[in-house]
């Protein structure tokens, strides 16, 4: 292999994990977009996630559309303390860094806007932050969901935050988030077939509004 092949060796996912909280009253909220994430990536591929406790999670493992082994994890560790999963499943399995691919919510994205990077900080994320930590680099692809940020100018703004993060989506933003996951599904199956940096080029230049959700709503009626 040449010094220039080396450089541009593909990034492929080995494992992908969703970040969220466990308890049921955050299921569904914007911050646990991460898990929403996985379960649509577990129904699409047919792999069923089931608790495992040594690590520390959801997870589950099949065949991944490129025709290769691909490893499915919801941290049930809260989110500060997603890494500990993370790299218990790393650990026992020797996957370096940059085959694990991180999925979780934005609040700088508005809703409907993805962001595919290969590496960067944890942008003020805790789940990324114990990602990093645990990975020992900040060396490892990730997937971000937007979910816009709180509307109106709130008196208390780390308080408004907080609770727009812990917020359930809308009735009205329900069926959009829907087709967000789908369009995350076939950017990560894109990262498989043809690794993470061209998958970039769709996946950040691609926003998706409600009036094609609404279009193609109204076609199907």
């Amino acid at each position: 292999m040449t010094e220039a092949t080396a450089k541009t060796a593909l990034v492929i996912p080995q494992l992908i994990v969703g970040l969220g909280n466990p308890e049921p009253k955050y299921h569904h909220t914007r911050h646990n977009i991460g898990f929403a994430a996985i379960d649509a990536l577990s129904l699409a591929w047919k792999i069923s996630l089931a608790e495992n406790r040594k690590f520390q999670g959801e997870y589950g493992e099949g065949i991944a559309p490129n025709g290769e082994k691909i490893r499915l994890l919801k941290p049930l560790t809260y989110m500060n303390r997603s890494g500990q999963a993370i790299q218990a499943v790393t650990n026992w399995y020797k996957l370096p860094p940059e085959s694990v691919l991180v999925i979780y919510d934005d609040m700088d994205l508005p809703l409907g806007k993805t962001r595919l990077r290969l590496s960067g900080s944890a942008g003020g994320h805790n789940g990324m932050k114990s990602a990093i930590a645990h990975l020992s680099t900040q060396n490892f692809p990730r997937l971000r969901i937007g979910i816009g940020k709180p509307k109106g100018v709130a008196a208390d703004v780390e308080n408004g935050a907080v609770s727009h993060v812990l917020g359930k989506f809308s009735a009205s933003e329900t069926q959009f988030v829907s087709e967000v996951l789908q369009f995350v599904v076939e950017c990560v199956e894109l990262c498989l077939k043809q690794g993470v940096e061209k998958a970039m080029n769709r996946c950040n230049s691609r926003t998706l509004t409600r009036s094609e959700t609404e279009s193609s709503a109204t076609k199907a009626m």
